[in-house]
């Protein structure tokens, strides 16, 4: 961050604490280092919003999806978060992570904290495009897309690892992207939702559960979790942007899945979250432009960033490419489509989008246990991928 007088920056980083962390009913101390305050439903940051300011919370989704993809087959694991060891969240409270003064300080920009940079979604037309934000620039990718037609969400389950990353400022990261708009016409709407280990961020290694939404192509508008006003959370159980404990799957060992459903509700039209079985809350529909309609397309993958000049090697997924396979490659499996009727289907037209292949990539497949499914990841640099 840019040398700044000392009185200039306190005041700055006041007014964030202001912002952002609102006054709690009880305090949870995390063996993670984090602390969990527990905030009034309705004082939480969402109210902010110039267009939330009257709204009244919807406390549960009007209905769920129908048609779970091979239901009976499913092993629904339970999110456990690190900060559960030491407490649970009061009825009418929803548990946020505190921001402290060196979180703010980390930052390379404090009027961008919390924040994505422009050019940080892939997208199948625009690797060698120039009018678009250069993906190359730090950001690599190893996904599926689908284009679609008025849908209304996705559901995965998502395998969850503890890639190593090569520099503190680097992250890895596992997510769906829910997608409206464009660069072109700066009206991109995003809905994301997945894990990322991120040290520059969260001051830690561990692989932590994230949201993130915009509706003007990363530009002015959304932020990683909690950290601005727009999402609604709903549930006591669940900290977004807290660590998950520490249950990852092994190379050739045991696997650990969890399910990320997002979905439009058909009656309120707002956009919720499912964790597990745990729905969290929501995205009103209010804060976006073409999402308050529905989605043009569909993304499941990994993404790594680092500001290195030249190749990194902060790991994808597992750190190993999908041709290794179950246990070894990093997967998502029982990939579905929530269409305008409110019904789970497998997509189809699947497109595989990769910048460097010989650095991380990804393969997609269909079978009777998993569905719709894919593999990706890689180590990033190595001898094939200077």
């Amino acid at each position: 961050m840019a040398a700044l007088p000392a009185c200039l920056v306190a005041l700055v980083v006041a007014l964030i604490f202001l912002r952002l962390n609102k006054p709690p009913l009880a305090t949870i101390q995390s063996p993670d280092g984090d602390v969990i305050d527990c905030v009034h439903i309705s004082k939480q940051p969402a109210f902010d919003h110039p267009l939330l300011k009257n709204h009244t919370i919807q406390m549960r989704p009007s209905c769920h999806p129908g048609g779970m993809y091979h239901e009976s087959h499913i092993t629904h694991h339970p999110i456990n978060q690190t900060w559960h060891l030491n407490g649970k969240c009061p009825e009418n409270t929803i548990p946020i992570r505190r921001i402290k003064e060196e979180d703010v300080l980390r930052a390379s920009s404090m009027t961008r904290y919390g924040t994505k940079r422009t050019g940080s979604i892939p997208n199948s037309n625009s690797i060698n495009d120039p009018e678009t934000p250069n993906v190359l620039r730090g950001h690599q990718h190893a996904v599926a897309s689908a284009q679609v037609d008025k849908c209304d969400g996705t559901k995965i389950s998502i395998n969850l690892w503890q890639p190593t990353i090569s520099r503190a400022n680097a992250f890895s990261l596992t997510q769906l992207w829910i997608i409206g708009g464009s660069y072109s016409g700066n009206d991109l709407n995003t809905i994301e939702a997945g894990w990322q280990v991120y040290p520059h961020f969260y001051s830690d290694n561990n692989p932590r559960l994230f949201i993130y939404w915009t509706s003007d192509a990363y530009k002015t508008t959304g932020c990683y979790n909690l950290l601005c006003s727009g999402f609604v959370q709903t549930n006591n159980q669940i900290a977004i942007g807290g660590s998950i404990s520490s249950i990852f799957s092994t190379y050739g060992g045991t696997q650990y899945d969890f399910d990320i459903l997002v979905w439009k509700d058909p009656e309120g039209g707002n956009w919720w979250l499912q964790v597990g079985s745990i729905d969290v809350g929501y995205w009103p529909s209010s804060i976006f432009s073409y999402l308050a309609d529905s989605a043009s397309s569909i993304m499941w993958g990994g993404e790594v960033f680092s500001p290195d000049a030249g190749q990194t090697s902060t790991r994808m997924g597992s750190g190993h490419f999908p041709k290794e396979g179950f246990g070894k490659a990093s997967h998502m499996k029982n990939i579905q489509l929530v269409d305008s009727s409110n019904y789970l289907r497998p997509p189809n037209d699947v497109q595989l989008v990769t910048e460097q292949p010989h650095c991380y990539n990804v393969r997609n497949g269909i079978s009777d246990d998993w569905g719709t499914y894919i593999y990706y990841g890689g180590p990033g640099k190595n001898p094939y991928c200077p």
